[in-house]
């Protein structure tokens, strides 16, 4: 096993109406804050609670929801420009993984001496950004423990890897009632990012028992049995942590890159692309597998290794059956000769070298056709 090298930074909040105790922490670093979210927040009013909860801290909000779902770099520039000009004291991501990037980013780059362009070409910032504060909106969102995001250049529309500094995150408050769970699709979307992140050349004695616990939650919406109350937000805080301590997967990251290029769910990505992330890992990690079918509730005392863990993933597609989810590609709208540049770029970042299977143009191709 390599060296374990790992920095959680935040101070995390999870319960039930946590998200009540926003005004408190942004009051500690002054009277103005900017928030970043997601439109679908500000339609449910969700947007509008929050402002009232910063308003009875004495805390003034500034309120940024012009984020598309297709959104590049420079969203995140326009957003810290607001930051600046409105002299914002901190910076709020209040939404899923792409709003969150969109913070976060602002928050680094809104005292900077570089701009966004120099921070896409690789150039560091080490002082001087905005405390930023993660309200999640769903709970699969494997950056939000990691000193990594993703986005997209906006001269070519390249994927571009970002490296945070220490401090940068302050608090992530994790709320069980305000983090919805209407999209079926999603369980299957942390699974997906929990047992990939499991079976990571990059997988720990520590990330193993937090991904395991994260798997065995998601288990009860997959396989439909036990009282799923009160572990959506337990099973997102288990999976985030997990995979920050170990690697997300090819799975994971191109379902991320799909949806952040066309307007469609990453959870529903995630649960096409998992049939076949599901094979390979059975063939490169079997031993794991298999205790991940235990998990599932299928465990095969009497079968082989190798027969115990192929049975997760027909057990999968019957589950996600019984869901009336279609875990096709197509059936998203998406048309395939589009998604093949997408492969090239997720081969190309640093995860690729954690994957247990060989990641190459080749097989990432070979896995969104089986996906289509």
């Amino acid at each position: 096993m390599g060296d374990i090298y790992f920095n959680i930074d935040p101070e995390i909040i999870i319960g039930t109406d946590t998200i009540n105790r926003a005004g408190t922490i942004c009051n500690k670093y002054g009277n103005k804050v900017l928030i970043a979210a997601d439109k679908t927040l500000h339609k449910n009013k969700e947007t509008e609670r929050l402002v009232a909860i910063l308003k009875d801290s004495n805390v003034e909000a500034i309120l940024f929801d012009e984020i598309p779902s297709v959104a590049m770099a420079d969203i995140a520039a326009a957003a810290a420009n607001l930051a600046y000009a409105a002299r914002c004291s901190s910076i709020v991501g209040f939404g899923g993984i792409t709003t969150q990037a969109v913070a976060r980013i602002a928050a680094l780059i809104v005292h900077a001496e570089i701009d966004i362009f120099d921070l896409l070409d690789g150039k560091l910032v080490q002082s001087g950004f905005l405390p930023y504060i993660a309200i999640p909106s769903i709970k699969e969102d494997f950056f939000l423990f990691s000193n990594i995001c993703l986005s997209i250049d906006p001269r070519d529309r390249s994927v571009k890897q970002i490296r945070l500094p220490t401090g940068l995150c302050k608090t992530v408050i994790i709320d069980n009632d305000f983090i919805p769970n209407k999209d079926a699709a999603s369980a299957f979307d942390g699974f997906c990012m929990s047992v990939e992140a499991y079976c990571s050349k990059k997988a720990n004695f520590l990330s193993d028992p937090l991904l395991e616990q994260a798997v065995a939650f998601y288990s009860m919406t997959i396989a439909g049995r036990g009282d799923k109350s009160g572990v959506v937000g337990e099973a997102g805080f288990l999976a985030s942590l997990g995979v920050a301590l170990s690697a997300p997967g090819m799975g994971s990251i191109l379902s991320y890159l799909i949806a952040r290029r066309f307007p469609v769910a990453k959870s529903l990505c995630a649960a096409a692309l998992l049939p076949g992330i599901l094979k390979k890992l059975t063939a490169t990690r079997p031993e794991k597998i298999a205790v991940v079918a235990s998990l599932l509730g299928k465990p095969a005392e009497k079968l082989s290794i190798e027969e115990s863990a192929s049975l997760i993933t027909s057990f999968i597609r019957s589950s996600m059956d019984a869901q009336n989810i279609n875990p096709r590609l197509q059936s998203l709208g998406l048309q395939l000769d589009p998604l093949i540049p997408l492969t090239e770029a997720a081969r190309n970042l640093d995860f690729a070298g954690f994957s247990p299977w060989t990641v190459t143009s080749e097989e990432l191709i070979g896995l969104i056709k089986q996906s289509f």
